[in-house]
């Protein structure tokens, strides 16, 4: 048991370090020894868990889409469109937060990689769903294609974690509250006019 509990903690701190090298330098400068020194492993110990650079970036990925499915599990709400901008303000937030989320976004957009590109992949199905459902409920603006919207949100999103490594604050609160002030009132439905409103005046 005791044996089993090291290995375990041994492996999570390779994922940890690697997701830090991978975020910092990229998948092809990032270096075993550079990840076995900063997890406080030996070689032979990162030969035990992964048997290469390709299949330790894989279960980085793999992690980073754990977090961020757990995550968007924790931001539904009553609405799709409440959901949708809980769930990427939330995910910038994690990719400036969690080493492993932001290393998912850089290894799935790393051209040097012909994985699936996972994060990517269920990042942009996540958001297209949500749209069609604010779709279906009534929420969109009549005239806002669910297609043009969601390819608007995860660009947003994911190009705010590629800028954050020239400027940090591109995944800030402050920004992700910037982002949706500015694109939510056009994709959502217009509230309807107060009663007593601009062109009614007194009989």
């Amino acid at each position: 048991m005791v044996m089993q509990v090291r290995a375990a903690r041994t492996r999570r701190a390779l994922i940890v370090a690697a997701a830090e090298v991978f975020a910092d330098e990229g998948y092809v400068k990032a270096s075993l020894p550079s990840i076995c020194r900063r997890a406080g492993v030996s070689p032979g110990a990162l030969h035990f868990h992964f048997a290469s650079k390709d299949a330790l970036a894989a279960t980085v990925e793999d992690a980073a889409v754990d977090s961020a499915q757990e995550l968007a599990g924790r931001c539904r709400a009553a609405t799709a469109l409440e959901s949708l901008v809980d769930t990427a303000s939330a995910l910038m937030l994690a990719m400036a937060a969690d080493p492993v989320v932001r290393a998912g976004f850089r290894l799935s957009g790393d051209p040097s990689r012909k994985g699936p590109a996972q994060l990517f992949t269920w990042w942009n199905a996540s958001v297209c769903e949500l749209v069609r459902r604010a779709r279906d409920a009534g929420e969109l603006a009549r005239d806002v294609s669910p297609d043009d919207a969601a390819a608007v949100i995860v660009a947003a999103t994911v190009g705010s974690g590629t800028l954050a490594g020239w400027d940090e604050d591109w995944l800030s609160a402050g920004r992700a509250q910037r982002l949706w002030a500015f694109v939510l009132p056009r994709l959502a439905v217009p509230p309807e006019p107060a009663p007593g409103g601009e062109g009614e005046g007194p009989p």
